[in-house]
């Protein structure tokens, strides 16, 4: 393999495993045992593609109460546990960990599917001990992804929270959330949603390794007009920005996300928790090289090291120049006349009812 510092197809060093982001598996932090391999040892690299596995996920329940200060959502859905986006930045790699997994290849390539989600999701709203609050969707995957377009559970929940009127609020990077939007105009008729699409940079051939199986920038911003045009309500989560290498595209992005329709933004600073460092570490190793010190040099002055575990400080990072990519923020929103925060979401119009039948009086 050829390898040089440079723009993704410009000499760079290809991923062994074509279409992933991670180029191997860190060790589980849980594991009692471990193999290392000598850096020495001959390898004979496995021309076949690495093939996704979908394994059955038998939960009884699909809320998750928020407990975190800093998130705006009272209770996570997550229709799936990994993401075959396979973005080597992503922070939810670590929760493979507590599956058993890596946080590497295993994140990406092993996906597990919970098919019941909307049925258990419906028994949970109609029950009467449910307190109504805001579902967040998704906080460790991307509801989005590649096999949702085959199973279609997250627009099976989406049906369900249509019916009962229950605010949620979505973020992905697949242009798929419009496929559903049937069922978020009908919720957006009652206020009771906000769609935010994950938009990074707007070079597809930066897209193509950072985020490479996530739609392209253009089918972002594409979903985003078709959304508002529909009367969705639809911003952009301009997230992560990882200094040195997308943060300068952020006014860029906040003015494209503008002319396709969008009405607000948000944006964070990536954090590398764990094993996330080292994934992404190999990440810039093989795209690129000539950049890595400086972009890892970078974080760690936002973020005070690679990860940063404050409440609301981890989001955005502190010190001059994560004060300095705030004010570009906000003074990009200002300019653009996008809201720093998505409408709020209606509960009043929440309403109760017995699976199969029609409402409770």
């Amino acid at each position: 393999m050829a390898c040089a510092t440079g723009r993704p197809g410009e000499g760079v060093r290809v991923n062994a495993h074509r279409g992933r982001g991670a180029g191997g598996n860190p060790a589980n932090r849980f594991a009692a045992f471990r193999v290392e391999v000598d850096d020495d040892a001959w390898v004979d690299d496995d021309p076949r593609p690495l093939r996704t596995e979908f394994l059955a996920d038998d939960s009884r329940s699909i809320l998750a109460k928020n407990e975190a200060e800093d998130l705006s959502f009272d209770y996570g859905l997550n229709p799936y546990r990994g993401c075959e986006h396979g973005c080597s930045y992503c922070y939810a790699r670590t929760y493979h960990e507590y599956l058993g997994y890596s946080a590497g290849l295993d994140f990406e390539s092993k996906i597990v599917v919970k098919r019941d989600a909307p049925r258990l999701l419906e028994s949970a709203l109609a029950r009467a001990g449910y307190r109504p609050g805001k579902i967040a969707m998704s906080g460790v995957t991307d509801c989005y992804q590649p096999v949702e377009r085959k199973l279609e559970l997250t627009r099976g929940c989406l049906e369900v929270m249509a019916r009962f009127r229950q605010p949620v609020a979505l973020i992905t990077k697949n242009a798929l959330v419009a496929r559903d939007l049937d069922h978020l105009a009908e919720l957006a008729r009652w206020g009771a949603t906000a769609v935010y699409i994950s938009i990074t940079t707007l070079d597809p051939k930066l897209a193509r390794v950072l985020e490479p199986r996530a739609s392209s920038p253009r089918a972002r911003l594409e979903a985003i007009a078709r959304l508002s045009e529909a009367g969705v309500p639809c911003g952009v989560s301009a997230a992560p920005m990882i200094p040195g290498l997308n943060d300068s595209e952020l006014p860029a992005i906040l003015e494209a996300v503008k002319e396709a329709g969008g009405g607000f933004a948000a944006y964070s600073v990536v954090r590398l928790p764990g094993a996330v460092a080292s994934v992404f570490e190999g990440w810039l190793e093989r795209h690129f090289p000539g950049k890595k010190e400086m972009v890892l040099g970078r974080i760690r002055a936002m973020q005070g090291g690679l990860n940063n575990t404050t409440p609301r400080q981890r989001m955005r990072g502190a010190g001059p120049a994560a004060g300095q990519l705030r004010a570009l923020f906000e003074a990009s929103c200002r300019r653009h006349g996008l809201a720093t925060s998505p409408p709020e979401l209606e509960m009043r119009h929440f309403r109760r009812l017995t699976p199969g039948q029609g409402e409770l009086f």
